[in-house]
């Protein structure tokens, strides 16, 4: 898998079915030599990079529950929607234990997608370049509803925002062949909406799911996407669609194994 990227698509709690696909891929001891991501895509591609199966699943599915994890409560406390000391700090050093040792041993390259808030601009971060937790945290800061976090002087927000769908990234850094995990169904496209620095993020996530669409064709990208309809949101909190949701991500990967094995052969 020389010269083989995975990029992997944010979505909030959308980001639960990459989770299931990625889950497979560990199970078959599929590693990508590259893989890049935006928000939750980065997210859960880190612990796919750790080599922790079914950590994913925990830290979404399990924990969705938890008081500090998703409510309205905290944006009085922490001005998010997400608990971000929850999620970025006592999951990952104390709840469910992220394997730092075995991340920064990966061979893999692991680059995470951020936002500068100044210019709007996408700023990338290799895992050997920050704190990685912090980088996390940025690149899942959603405009409005998240505090921006500041790196190396620069504040950054939701990596979705400038890239929503890095292959272009992952094409610049040499990957000739690319795997994609997108989180919407084939048909789904962004209407218009927020303002300023967001005015053209639909236009951006349009064009490059019609780029990806144009690779699909030519051979060069192996996308695998929600095959079922979804009823699962970026907010959602309900364990049973966001089990399936899960399941059907595992599914997925596993009904386009021989697919993928034979895509990459050649």
């Amino acid at each position: 898998m020389e010269r083989t990227g995975l990029v992997l698509e944010g979505g909030g709690m959308r980001g639960v079915y990459s989770g299931g696909v990625l889950d497979f891929f560990m199970e078959h001891d599929m590693y990508f030599p590259y893989v890049i991501g935006v928000s939750a895509g980065a997210c859960h591609g880190s612990s796919y990079v750790a080599r922790q199966i079914g950590r994913n699943k925990k830290v979404t599915i399990d924990y969705i529950d938890h008081p500090n994890y998703l409510s309205y409560r905290n944006l009085f406390r922490e001005k998010s929607l997400f608990g971000m000391k929850l999620i970025f700090d006592e999951l990952p050093n104390r709840l469910v234990p992220f394997d730092f040792d075995a991340f920064y041993a990966s061979p893999q390259t692991f680059i995470v997608g951020t936002t500068d808030c100044m210019s709007g601009n996408p700023v990338y971060f290799s895992k050997d370049s920050a704190d990685m937790l912090a980088v996390l945290r940025a690149s899942s800061s959603l405009p409005f509803v998240s505090p921006m976090v500041t790196i190396d002087g620069r504040p950054l927000l939701d990596g979705g925002v400038s890239d929503p769908i890095p292959i272009r990234k992952a094409m610049a850094d040499g990957n000739g062949k690319n795997v994609i995990i997108l989180t919407r169904n084939r048909e789904y496209r962004k209407h218009p909406e927020l303002v300023n620095t967001l005015i053209r993020r639909h236009e951006v996530y349009n064009d490059t799911l019609a780029y990806i669409d144009e690779l699909e064709q030519k051979g060069k990208v192996f996308v695998i996407r929600p095959t079922q309809p979804l009823v699962v949101d970026r907010m959602e909190k309900n364990k049973e669609k966001l089990s399936a949701l899960y399941d059907q991500g595992y599914e997925d990967a596993r009904r386009m194994a021989d697919s993928l094995t034979e895509w990459l052969a050649h």
